[in-house]
C-alpha cells in the first residue's frame, strides 16, 4: 500500500488495486494545509465495475459459515492492532483529530467494532414462533402451522461514510455489513479517505475474498450518485447531512433499496434549576472538543432554567477558557482544525448570522489569530437566544453552541422538541425521575440522563429528520438483513 501513495492511491475493486479513471486528486491536512497523499477519484463505470464485483462476490460470501466470516473480521481486527500507530497518524492527517481523538475515537474504535462483530456474525438468526392451531376452511385442512423467522443478509450495501470519523464509521458499517453476509461497496468522504483503503487493505490481509469489500472515491458527487443508482446495489447506508440523505433517499425508492441513514442533529440539552451545573458543563463542552464540533451527537441546543442560566453560562464561559486551541498533534490540544476552509467560512458565517439575529457573543466568534495556516474556528457561546433564530434551527457542525431560557417543565419540552431533528437530547436534572420522565416526552432516537455517555449495544438513530433505522450492537446486524418467514405444517 505505501508505495501507491507515492503515485496516488489506487481504488479497491474486485480485489484488485486499480488506477482511477478519473485522475487524483490532493488530501489536505486541515492542521497545516498540507498535502498527505493523492486520493483517487473513479470513473462513474468503475463505481459501477466495483458494485457488480460485490453483487458477484455475494453469491459465494452469503453462503459463508458465520464461523468463516467471524475468523475474517477477527483477523482484520489484529492487523488494525498490530498497525495502529500509522493508521493513527493518517487519520489524524486526514482529518485534523487530536491525538487522543485519532487513537482513541478513530482507529481503536474501528478496532472494537470488527472484534464486536467477529463475536456478532455467530448470533443466532433464526427464532422459532409458537405454532398455530389453523380451523379447517379454505386454506385447507385443520391443522397446526409451525413458523420460523430468519434474517437474511439483504445483498450488495453501499456505505458512504463520514469525514468526522474515517475509522470508527466506516467501521460501524463494514463490519456488521459483513458479519451478516453481505458484501460492500464504500464510498468514503472525499476530505478524508486514504484511512478507509487502510481498512480495506487489511480484510484484504485477513482473507475477505475478491470483490466482498470493494472501496472508490472521488470528491465529485457523481461518484456518490453511481454508488447509490447501481442497479446491482440492494441497500445504502449513509452517515451525513439531511440534505444529502433525502436525495439519497429519492434514487433508492426509485428502486425500492432499503436505507439506513444517519443524519444531522441540533441536540438538546435540557439543563433544570436542580441539575450539577459542573456535570452538565463538563458534557456540554464536549461539543466543543470531540472533532472540534464537528460531531451530531453533541448537545449543541442547550435550553437551561432560568434560575440556572446565568450561572450555566458563567460556567460554560470558564470551561470553554481552559480549552487550547491548536496543532491537533501537540500535546494539551484540545480543540484542533475544522475540516477545510469551506467549512471553516461557513461555521463563521452561522456566528454573524446569529450576531445579527440578537444573539449575544459570550466566548468566541473570532478568528484564532495565532494561526498562519489550517482551518481553525474559535469555540463560541451564544445567549440570549430564541428559538426562531437560524442558529438554533440549523446544524453548524462547528464548535458553537447557543443556549435559550425556559420556565417550567412544559415549556423546556416543548421548546426541545421544536426542532427539525431528533437525534440525540440530554436531560440534566437532581430529581431522576423527572428526568426520566422528560426523557421519555422528547422526540430523539436517544436520551442522556445527567450524562453525554453511551452504551455502546443500545440502538443508535434518529426521529424525524435525523434519520431512518437503528444500528450499534445487535441492531445493526438487524439493519444490514431482511427477516424471512418459513412456515410449514406441524
Amino acid at each position: 500500500m505505501s508505495d501507491q501513495l507515492a503515485g496516488g492511491q489506487r481504488l479497491f475493486i474486485g480485489g484488485e488495486w486499480i488506477e482511477p479513471g478519473g485522475g487524483h486528486y490532493e488530501v489536505v491536512n486541515p492542521a497545516t494545509e498540507g498535502v498527505v497523499g493523492l486520493a483517487p477519484e473513479a470513473s462513474r463505470e468503475q463505481v459501477h465495475a466495483a458494485a457488480g464485483a460485490a453483487r458477484e462476490a455475494f453469491a459465494t460470501w452469503s453462503r459463508t459459515t458465520p464461523e468463516e466470516r467471524a475468523t475474517v473480521l477477527d483477523r482484520a481486527a489484529q492487523i488494525m492492532e498490530r498497525d495502529f500507530a500509522p493508521y493513527a497518524e493518517l487519520a489524524q492527517a486526514e482529518s485534523g483529530a487530536t491525538t487522543g481523538t485519532a487513537r482513541g475515537m478513530q482507529v481503536a474504535v474501528a478496532v472494537a467494532r470488527f472484534k464486536r462483530y467477529a463475536k456478532g456474525a455467530l448470533e443466532p438468526v433464526e427464532t422459532g414462533l409458537p405454532p398455530q392451531i389453523n380451523e379447517a376452511g379454505p386454506m385447507g385442512k385443520a391443522g397446526v402451522v409451525g413458523a420460523l423467522t430468519v434474517r437474511q443478509p439483504v445483498g450488495v450495501v453501499t456505505c458512504i461514510t463520514s469525514y468526522n470519523n474515517p475509522w470508527a464509521n466506516p467501521a460501524g458499517k463494514v463490519a456488521p455489513a459483513l458479519a451478516m453476509g453481505n458484501t460492500v461497496l464504500v464510498k468514503p468522504a472525499p476530505q478524508d479517505p486514504l484511512s478507509v483503503y487502510r481498512m480495506a487493505a487489511a480484510l484484504e490481509e485477513a482473507g475477505a475474498p475478491p470483490g466482498v469489500v470493494n472501496v472508490v472515491s472521488g470528491a465529485r458527487p457523481e461518484v456518490g450518485e453511481a454508488a447509490v443508482d447501481s442497479r446491482d446495489v440492494d441497500m445504502v447506508s449513509f452517515t451525513g447531512s439531511t440534505s444529502v440523505g433525502q436525495r439519497i433517499a429519492e434514487v433508492c425508492g426509485r428502486d425500492m433499496k432499503r436505507q439506513l441513514m444517519e443524519l444531522g442533529g441540533k441536540g438538546a440539552a435540557l439543563v433544570f434549576e436542580d441539575a450539577d451545573l459542573d456535570s452538565a458543563v463538563a458534557g456540554i463542552g464536549t461539543t466543543f472538543s470531540f472533532y472540534s464540533g464537528q460531531i451530531c451527537t453533541a448537545p449543541t441546543r442547550v435550553i437551561a432554567h432560568r434560575a440556572v442560566h446565568d450561572d450555566l453560562i458563567e460556567k460554560l464561559k470558564q470551561y470553554i477558557g481552559y480549552m487550547k486551541v491548536g496543532d491537533p498533534r501537540e500535546k494539551g490540544t484540545i480543540v484542533g482544525p475544522v475540516i477545510s476552509a469551506a467549512h471553516r467560512d461557513r461555521i463563521e458565517s452561522y456566528v454573524e448570522l446569529g450576531r445579527k439575529e440578537g444573539a449575544r457573543v459570550v466566548a468566541g466568534g473570532e478568528r484564532p489569530a495565532s494561526f498562519e495556516r489550517g482551518f481553525y474556528v474559535a469555540p463560541t457561546l451564544l445567549a440570549d437566544c430564541t428559538n426562531d433564530m437560524r442558529v438554533v434551527r440549523e446544524e453548524i457542525f462547528g464548535p458553537v453552541v447557543v443556549v435559550v431560557p425556559f420556565e417550567d417543565e412544559e415549556e423546556g419540552i416543548a421548546l426541545a422538541n421544536d426542532s427539525d431533528y431528533g437525534l440525540l437530547d440530554y436531560v440534566w436534572s437532581g430529581d431522576v425521575a423527572r428526568a426520566f420522565r422528560v426523557a421519555r416526552r422528547l422526540r430523539a432516537g436517544g436520551v442522556g440522563v445527567n450524562t453525554i455517555g453511551r452504551n455502546m449495544e443500545a440502538p443508535f438513530g434518529g426521529f424525524k429528520k435525523s434519520g431512518v433505522g437503528r444500528d450499534v450492537g445487535s441492531y445493526a446486524l438487524h439493519a444490514y438483513s431482511e427477516l424471512q418467514s418459513i412456515v410449514w405444517p406441524g
